[in-house]
């Protein structure tokens, strides 16, 4: 579970899923400029990580973000998947640009459901955007909505917060392009992935500033199962929980009297059997392949 050691990388930092590291030696031209991003084959639910590990879900995420890149207009932080990626974590890792990360998670919704279904039974509100009376688990928002949140340290809950906070933390001008960013990507990715009879309910994107340039720039991951709610068009139905290609069986096991885990407590999740290791790998390669129309190797 311990970020592996890499030759020619020191090892930064680790996240819920992904290991950051940079060049060993900082002297050499363009090394401050970069950082390797690599996806583990963790999963982590109700802000735990757990021990047990979902085999090829790095590279799933790693290979499903590098297609999205591709079919984005939009500036990423991408520079090479290939060249120069250590063999050892090969088809997991990317050479990216060190971006000035802002702290805001960025999500569109243009479903729903989750805590924006909490709120709104609250207020008739999702971040303070007032909404229709009368929507239900799974009803569509059109147009799409921005709802932010701060990011929180690993083992935190992200908070949703207002376009005004936002406003605050980034200044108006990063606040209006990073909410239409967001939007433009979640607009450009629900038609694609809706072709394929996958609805987006939502997603998670996450900017940087590009230093060299100061441009706007997507980072991290895009558009996988882990930063984004996917479900089966097929089996779309207003009013209840949509089945997802996400964590769905590890969380429904991990509340389930089998477990005998108690998600309020501090006590860690239990490991996983290996049936619910196997559904949810199962998930993440299915919406890999309906989404990209690739087999996965």
């Amino acid at each position: 579970m311990s970020a592996p050691e890499l030759a020619g990388w020191t090892h930064v930092y680790s996240g819920k899923v992904r290991d950051l590291y940079v060049p060993a030696d900082l002297s050499a031209p363009g090394a401050q400029e970069r950082v390797l991003v690599v996806a583990s084959d963790r999963i982590s639910a109700f802000d735990h990580v757990l021990a047990s590990e979902i085999p090829d879900k790095g590279r799933i995420l790693t290979q499903l973000s590098l297609w999205w890149f591709d079919q984005l207009a939009v500036p990423n932080h991408v520079i090479s998947a290939d060249e120069g990626v250590p063999t050892e974590v090969a088809g997991r890792a990317m050479i990216c640009k060190k971006l000035e990360m802002y702290p805001v998670e960025c999500i569109a919704r243009g479903y729903l459901t989750g805590t924006g279904l909490a709120e709104y039974r609250q207020s008739q509100t999702v971040c303070e955007v007032p909404l229709p009376a009368g929507l239900v688990d799974g009803s569509r928002l059109e147009p799409a909505i921005f709802t932010p949140s701060a990011k929180a340290e690993v083992g935190e809950h992200d908070e949703n917060i207002s376009f005004g906070a936002v406003v605050e933390s980034v200044g108006a001008e990063t606040a209006e392009t990073l909410r239409a960013l967001t939007l433009e990507i979640y607009t450009a990715a629900e038609a694609i992935a809706r072709d394929r009879g996958i609805i987006l309910a939502d997603t998670k994107v996450e900017f940087g500033k590009d230093p060299a340039t100061g441009e706007v720039t997507l980072g991290d991951e895009v558009l996988t199962p882990d930063s984004s709610r996917f479900w089966d068009a097929a089996l779309y139905e207003p009013g209840r929980a949509q089945p997802s290609f996400d964590k769905q069986y590890v969380r429904d096991w991990l509340t389930s009297p089998e477990s005998g885990w108690d998600k309020s407590s501090d006590t860690p999740p239990p490991a996983l059997p290996a049936d619910v290791v196997e559904r949810t790998r199962a998930r993440y390669v299915e919406a890999y392949e309906r989404l990209t129309g690739k087999k996965f190797e």
